[in-house]
């Protein structure tokens, strides 16, 4: 979740240059807050059952 959190924050908010650190935070800051406010959520596209399907490799089985 942390990966697309990043990745809609690099496309809504950090998608430009910014000049300094101080102002990058503020940016920052008001994006979350915006996000929080709307209670934004993610879509996923697929049960953990199909992702275990889908990304085998990822999931290691554990056998008793």
């Amino acid at each position: 979740m942390a990966e697309i959190e990043l990745n809609v924050l690099m496309r809504q908010c950090l998608n430009r240059r910014i000049g300094d650190l101080e102002t990058m935070s503020k940016e920052v800051d008001a994006w979350q807050q915006n996000r929080n406010n709307k209670e934004a959520t993610i879509n996923w596209q697929f049960t953990n059952d199909k992702a275990r399907v889908k990304l085998k490799r990822l999931y290691p089985t554990i056998s008793d």
